[in-house]
């Protein structure tokens, strides 16, 4: 069994410097964001068999603060305190930049091994609770003889949804982030290589229970995939925007649930189309069954296309026209959302699926 460790590197004002953090990225560390205080623990990656488990041994990241910050003694990154404003706030926020920069160009590699391969990579997202492990339990039971399906779970701790999925009968890899919030390119490209997921197969990406974080991380998928629950309000998408806008398809989930906890379903419909007029819509019940249909036929749509060759090709072009454009942006420093967002919209435009979160 191949033993794979993604280890969080912490990107605070002080605790590593922009030349560090660079370096670091360069031979393989997974950069978290900094304002959701994620990044202290190490990230393990674990190949759930049914006989075996390999697992990746897990490390801590250990820092020394500078004596201006009031202590000196080592210890974990993840602490209760607050550090004072500084004037260097905007190296902070362009280093920022470079660390997603880095997680876009890793993701664009993997986007291009998916589609080279024809693999359907699939970025599913949500709050915890909403209900995407069960359906993906669902969903194993119903399409697993029809495509080759592998399963990437992560959470903060723990491997009972990765046990879950393998009770079902889909191989899978458990990710545990410790305090990370979300998945980003890295693990994603270290889950797939413990994977190694055959030709023309389906990769199904259970994100950390989040609706915040992994809106700025692409991972190389296909197209991002968003869950949420009638429990938790028509209002939702409102209160978290970028998740719903960067999202090809909101999957609205416990649908037999709706009488009981009076959610509109129109209002909702109009709350998602006032943030994103594209995205596709699925209502469905994982637990009765009602509408997983459709969520199935969507996936057969999908790699109809991925099989079109039009991913492939889209690829290309996309690599291409805009390869020029992202180095320049990249080593002037100036990488922003608006930047990517632009792009995003741009090769939507062009009908690519996804090339940037």
């Amino acid at each position: 069994m191949r033993r794979f460790m993604t280890s969080s590197v912490d990107v605070g004002r002080r605790t590593i410097t922009e030349d560090m953090l660079i370096r670091r990225l360069a031979i393989g560390e997974s950069a978290m964001c900094r304002t959701c205080g994620c990044g202290s623990d190490a990230t393990t990656v674990r190949r759930l068999a049914a006989d075996t488990e390999g697992v990746a041994q897990a490390r801590e990241e250990i820092h020394s603060h500078d004596p201006d910050q009031g202590h000196r003694q080592s210890h974990r990154h993840l602490h209760d305190h607050s550090h004072p404003a500084s004037d260097d706030d905007h190296s902070t926020l362009d280093l920022e930049a470079r660390v997603l920069a880095k997680n876009d160009a890793l993701a664009m590699k993997n986007r291009a091994w998916f589609a080279a391969r024809e693999i359907l990579a699939l970025n599913l997202a949500s709050s915890p609770g909403s209900g995407k492990t069960t359906i993906l339990e669902r969903t194993i039971a119903e399409l697993n003889s029809v495509f080759p399906l592998y399963v990437i779970e992560g959470d903060q701790a723990t491997t009972c949804d990765g046990e879950r999925i393998r009770a079902a009968g889909a191989a899978v890899v458990q990710v545990n982030t410790g305090s990370g919030c979300h998945l980003d390119a890295l693990m994603t490209a270290n889950s797939v290589a413990a994977l190694n997921p055959e030709f023309g197969s389906i990769v199904l990406i259970e994100n950390v229970g989040n609706l915040v974080c992994p809106a700025l991380f692409d991972l190389g998928e296909h197209a991002k995939c968003l869950i949420f629950s009638v429990t938790e309000g028509e209002d939702k998408l409102l209160k978290y925007p970028r998740m719903f806008m960067a999202s090809d398809l909101v999957i609205i989930n416990k649908i037999d649930l709706a009488l009981h906890v009076d959610f509109n379903r129109e209002q909702a419909l109009a709350n998602i189309r006032s943030v994103n007029q594209d995205t596709e819509v699925i209502f469905l019940s994982a637990r009765s069954g009602e509408g997983l249909d459709m969520w199935c036929n969507w996936l057969r749509h999908q790699m109809k296309i991925i099989r079109g060759g039009n991913s492939i090709a889209g690829e290309r072009v996309y690599l291409k026209q805009h390869e020029e454009i992202y180095r320049s942006e990249l080593s002037a420093n100036i990488v922003r959302a608006r930047f990517w967002n632009e792009m995003h919209a741009c090769c939507r435009r062009g009908g690519i699926r996804r090339p940037i979160a």
